[in-house]
């Protein structure tokens, strides 16, 4: 028998917010500038879903610490400033959000800094306030569970009565390994090929998710 959703997790970037284009863009930039070229599919392969210490020891494997710490850095006021430029919600967002009944939590590879500034400037912060987990406070980043893990103890819930909407493959890594039920989000940057596998429901229009969460 299938347990009742007791509580939807939700990834932040790309799922959210429409922020991962904007990493994206930022990373193929200071890649090509610092000496690391990368194309947009090496960035999503490589970078999409992982926390920024992940991403980090990435950079300092290949180019030194020093260029890791630069790129951080650089990084981090370019997002800033393309987020104050015209950051958007996910389409549809705000529509599933209205519609969703179930206990509902933030958990991602980003910051709390971050997270405030994404979910602020899209009017989404006071939706989750008070129940927005960051990676920063478990010891393993995604495709590991900790996070996942993490928010659902602090919200009260049992893992296999967590479902989370993620759009990574590393995110829908880190369901899985959690024992949590997965919606794989396709709409965004990462092939829905990518986020398919067990216990996992693939959808590319968030204006579906109440409904397929309804009937999961």
């Amino acid at each position: 028998m299938i347990n009742p959703i007791g509580l939807v997790i939700f990834d932040c970037d790309g799922v959210l917010v429409d922020s991962e284009r904007i990493a994206v863009r930022v990373n193929i930039a200071l890649g090509a500038e610092l000496g690391w070229p990368l194309t947009e599919a090496e960035v999503i392969e490589r970078f999409i879903g992982r926390s920024s210490a992940s991403i980090g020891e990435q950079i300092a494997a290949r180019l030194g610490p020093g260029v890791a710490a630069t790129w951080a850095d650089r990084f981090d006021l370019a997002h800033r400033q393309a987020v104050d430029a015209g950051l958007t919600a996910v389409d549809g967002i705000n529509d599933a959000l209205d519609e969703i009944t179930q206990p509902t939590c933030v958990a991602s590879s980003g910051t709390h800094e971050k997270m405030r500034h994404t979910l602020g400037r899209t009017g989404l912060y006071p939706r989750f306030e008070g129940r927005i987990f960051s990676a920063t406070e478990v010891a393993r980043g995604k495709p590991a569970p900790d996070l996942f893990l993490y928010a659902a103890a602090a919200m009260g819930v049992p893992p296999a009565a967590c479902v989370v909407v993620e759009d990574s493959h590393y995110g829908v890594q880190a369901a899985r390994a959690a024992g949590m039920r997965c919606f794989g989000y396709a709409g965004g940057l990462t092939p829905a090929h990518r986020l398919e596998g067990p216990d996992t429901v693939v959808f590319d229009d968030m204006r579906k998710l109440p409904a397929l969460l309804n009937a999961a």
